[in-house]
């Protein structure tokens, strides 16, 4: 399993309400999320600087599914207007993925 980080920065205007939708996601979106083989998704915050973090074995498999999930479509038209770029996941590059360059186990 290999783990995957990004950043994305929220619009200033929309930093409460994205922060409230990910404090009490919709059950259907974390179910679509486990069923992809996502785990151990962590994000934090700086700011509108948002730092995303998780583990997963195909990241690219994992995308498609999202992309492809229609509840994920639904929270991704609303979170999309909410940052700056796009959490489109049927793009060919949907999510620049940080390098890691440390790792304390």
């Amino acid at each position: 399993m290999s783990k995957f980080a990004w950043t994305w920065n929220v619009k200033p205007e929309c930093i409460e309400e994205y922060v409230a939708m990910h404090k009490d996601p919709w059950p259907e979106i974390m179910k679509a999320h486990t069923a992809a083989g996502i785990r151990n998704y962590s994000i934090f915050q700086n700011g509108s600087q948002f730092f995303y973090e998780y583990e997963c074995d195909d990241p690219d498999a994992a995308n498609k599914y999202l992309a492809e999930n229609e509840d994920c479509k639904r929270w991704n038209a609303i979170t999309s207007k909410m940052v700056a770029g796009s959490f489109d996941l049927g793009a060919e590059n949907p999510i620049d993925y940080l390098d890691e360059v440390f790792y304390l186990k």
